[in-house]
This record gives C-alpha cells, sequence and structure tokens, in this order.
C-alpha cells in the first residue's frame, strides 16, 4: 500500500495548546490504546485515578463532539427563542399605538363636529378681533334709610 505512516503521537505536538496539556493528552490516547496504565500515567502527572478518569473522560467527549455532522452554512446570530420574544413585543407595542391613533381620530372628529358650535358661544363674548368684550358692570342702587 501506498502513503505515508500516520504521524502517532508526534502529531499532538504541532497542535497549539501548553505543553503540559499536550503530555497529558498523549498519556489519555496511550491508555486508550493500552500503551501505558493508567496508575503509571497518574504517578507521571502526579493526579489522582479519579481526576485523571474525568479528564479522560472530558477530552474524548470533546473530540467527540466537535466532529459531530453539522449543518452546512454558517450558524445562526441569534437563537430562536429570543427572536420569537422580540416579534411579540413588537406586535403588542404595534397593537397599542393602532388603538392610540384610533383614539386621536376620533377626538380629531369630535372636534370637527363640535367647533360650529364653540364658534357660536366665542362669538357671543368676543369683538371681531378675537378680544373678549368688557361689559360694564351693572349698577347697584343704594338705598339710604331716613
Amino acid at each position: 500500500m501506498r502513503g505515508r505512516w500516520p504521524a502517532g503521537l508526534e502529531y499532538i505536538d504541532k497542535l497549539e495548546g501548553a505543553v503540559e496539556t499536550k503530555e497529558r493528552f498523549k498519556s489519555i490516547l496511550c491508555t486508550l490504546f493500552r500503551e501505558a496504565r493508567v496508575l503509571e500515567v497518574c504517578a507521571q502527572h502526579d493526579i489522582g485515578e479519579t481526576r485523571f478518569e474525568q479528564l479522560r473522560e472530558m477530552s474524548i467527549q470533546g473530540a467527540l463532539n466537535s466532529i459531530e455532522p453539522r449543518p452546512a452554512g454558517r450558524p445562526s446570530r441569534a437563537c430562536p427563542g429570543a427572536q420569537a420574544e422580540q416579534i411579540r413585543v413588537l406586535q403588542q407595542r404595534v397593537r397599542e399605538l393602532e388603538q392610540a391613533l384610533h383614539e386621536a381620530q376620533v377626538r380629531a372628529e369630535i372636534a370637527l363636529v363640535l367647533q360650529p358650535a364653540r364658534r357660536d358661544e366665542q362669538d357671543d363674548s368676543m369683538t371681531a378681533t378675537g378680544v373678549e368684550k368688557k361689559m360694564p358692570r351693572p349698577r347697584v342702587k343704594i338705598r339710604k334709610s331716613r
């Protein structure tokens, strides 16, 4: 068979990350492929067996999650729940504004209907210049007692 041989654990050295982290990952892979025992690796890295099991599970789960198939294209920015909430709030705001507009239109119509009646009242107390007439005070007769 033609082609290159796989790089093996040396490939991990080409990746970005801290040296200690790379060594831990190499040790995890060695225990998976039965090249090293768990107790030896724990003693080498000075960690407990339980912690090593946690690290191994997290690293393998992370690798598995990262290669899981995803839908093609760029992921959407906003979550659908936030968009639905925003749409609901905006629809409520539109309803409120439509109600306010309707009320203003009704008030304007009422003002137009009542305007001629108001003019008649104002004409009685206003002159042509729009200034209110001053009416003389009624005189009061004072009777002198006899």
